[in-house]
């Protein structure tokens, strides 16, 4: 009997519905950029100093520019032989007193005339930001001592991601691919919404959780959806595209983020029209291949009928009254666990090898966008450029992993990245031309090996395993988004280039763990263990 793909090379692998099917889903993963790396303009740190009762009043009255104002009342500091404004302390000093001189205020308070040996103490009255940006940072004062809630913003986004994969993937299996994509959807959009009224930093962490526990499920459903439709020889290629509508999302957030410099109603913009993704309920159909694993092949053969007429096509009449099938029948059913997953040597090497790289290239992945935020340039610009190297890391991908495979380019991917970061990391800063291009190179090396992780965990996995193995190595992708922020805003504290040299160290780590797997171009998907175990001989029977 046959199954949906030869049925799939009489009406077309991606033609007309698929196309337009295509189009549609590809909105939801350009929603979904918001989501993953928002916290570059949701949490922007702007410049900012200790709230000094007083000396506003002082200013007046001196006429003092604002130069002078810094000059005269803020404390310096030393960083990276930089003299820098100190953020985190303020002088000790009753700025009321009406005895206090315009032209060097703190003159007789300090002994031997050296400011330095003025007491310091923390900034008890808050702080003052710049006015041209409002973000979580500048409304919840996530500045010095509770820096680290800037963490946890954006770590808690990425355990609701790592906690809501295996709910959301059962609601995808039991319910149906377009059910599970409108139910976290609607929910998605909520909680976004809630994200943005949130009356406290705490609310927000909380709304922002529940935001991640679907936001993610919503993406990969999508992206299962639209794999499930298509024939198979244009599966990879509609993956690696489905991956570069992200790139659209970020270039349209870049964009409402600069028109739009408040985080509560920048929230708002890009969380509404994704209220819109309900309409999915009337313009996207369900996955045959899932109605077909449910016995209801009736309802398959309706969209399958639907697929032909909407691509100019006739099902051979021959077909037309055959049940479809899926899988193989005469196979013995497996029940995969996780302990198939070290159990044997070389499906425990692919196991441990994967997890890693899929925490690698999230650190590096969300780390590079989230140093953005901290880097010194403009936001935006930089944002911008980051951006636009995802669609020539998808191009690249296209070329070559069917005409060169799978394992070089990906190893050379990470050895790109983790060179890139380091060159940058030692790039003197008023060469900005050359940082940038760099950051951009490296941005395109982990671009590249997020992609290839992606589809590379299927090909290695037998057929039983498959489904269990890429949720537990992509596990880990969370985890490496959990960690991401503190090694950026944490490390950048002790050297501002600090998280570069650790993104270097864990992507030349990868490079290299990559070349230790078996190239899986030109290779049908392994069915058992054995296969995985003897896979020279396996694929060496398969060219035969």
């Amino acid at each position: 009997m046959p199954n949906l793909d030869d049925i799939l090379e009489y009406i077309g692998e991606f033609d007309l519905f698929q196309k337009r099917t295509f189009f549609l889903i590809c909105l939801l993963s350009a929603a979904f950029a918001p989501i993953y790396v928002g916290v570059v303009f949701l949490g922007f740190i702007p410049e900012h100093r200790c709230l000094n009762p007083g000396v506003a009043e002082l200013s007046r009255r001196c006429g003092w520019s604002l130069e002078e104002e810094l000059n005269y009342t803020v404390p310096k500091g030393k960083a990276s032989g930089e003299v820098l404004t100190s953020q985190c302390l303020r002088y000790n000093v009753n700025w009321n007193a009406t005895d206090l001189s315009c032209t060097d205020p703190l003159e007789g308070l300090a002994s031997h005339w050296d400011i330095s040996n003025l007491s310091l103490t923390t900034c008890q009255d808050g702080w003052v930001y710049d006015s041209s940006v409002s973000s979580i940072v500048s409304e919840f004062n996530l500045v010095c001592e509770d820096s680290w809630k800037l963490d946890v913003f954006q770590a808690c986004v990425n355990a609701g991601f790592f906690l809501g994969s295996v709910t959301v993937g059962y609601i995808a299996d039991r319910f149906g691919r377009k059910t599970s994509l409108l139910i976290t959807s609607l929910v998605s959009s909520i909680s976004g919404v809630l994200v943005a009224l949130a009356p406290n930093y705490l609310w927000s962490v909380i709304f922002r959780f529940m935001q991640g526990l679907v936001s993610k499920g919503s993406w990969t459903a999508g992206y299962i959806l639209i794999t499930e439709i298509v024939g198979p020889g244009y599966r990879r290629t509609v993956a690696i595209l489905y991956q570069a509508a992200f790139a659209i999302g970020l270039l349209i957030l870049d964009v409402v983020a600069y028109a739009i410099p408040h985080w509560r109603w920048l929230q708002l913009a890009i969380t509404l029209p994704t209220f819109l993704l309900l309409l999915y309920y009337w313009c996207l159909p369900e996955s045959p291949r899932w109605l077909i694993s449910q016995g209801q092949n009736g309802r398959a053969m309706e969209i399958v009928d639907n697929i032909a007429k909407t691509n100019g096509k006739m099902l051979p009449a021959q077909i037309e009254s055959i049940i479809l099938e899926e899988g193989n029948e005469d196979g013995e059913k497996l029940s995969p666990s996780v302990f198939d997953l070290v159990k044997t040597p070389q499906i425990r090497k692919f196991t441990f090898i994967l997890m890693y790289n899929w925490f690698t290239s999230a650190v590096m992945y969300q780390g590079l966008i989230m140093y953005l935020g901290v880097a010194e340039g403009n936001v935006y610009l930089d944002f911008f450029y980051s951006s636009l190297v995802e669609f020539p890391a998808a191009l690249i991908l296209i070329l070559t992993i069917e005409r060169i495979g799978r394992r070089y380019p990906w190893a050379i991917a990470n050895f790109v990245a983790g060179i890139a970061c380091l060159a940058t990391a030692f790039t003197p800063d008023d060469m900005l031309w050359l940082k940038v291009t760099l950051a951009c190179l490296g941005r395109l090396g982990v671009t590249m090996a997020f992609e290839m992780v992606c589809f590379v965990n299927t090909e290695l996995y037998p057929t039983f395993l498959r489904n269990l193995g890429v949720m537990v190595c992509s596990s880990l992708c969370d985890l490496g988004g959990i960690i991401s922020p503190f090694v950026v805003y944490r490390l950048a504290e002790i050297w501002h280039d600090l998280p570069l040299v650790v993104f270097t160290l864990v992507g030349l780590i990868a490079g290299g763990s990559v070349l230790l797997l078996p190239e899986t171009k030109g290779r049908t998907l392994p069915e058992t263990i054995e296969d995985v175990e003897n896979f020279h001989q396996y694929h060496t029977s398969q060219l035969n």
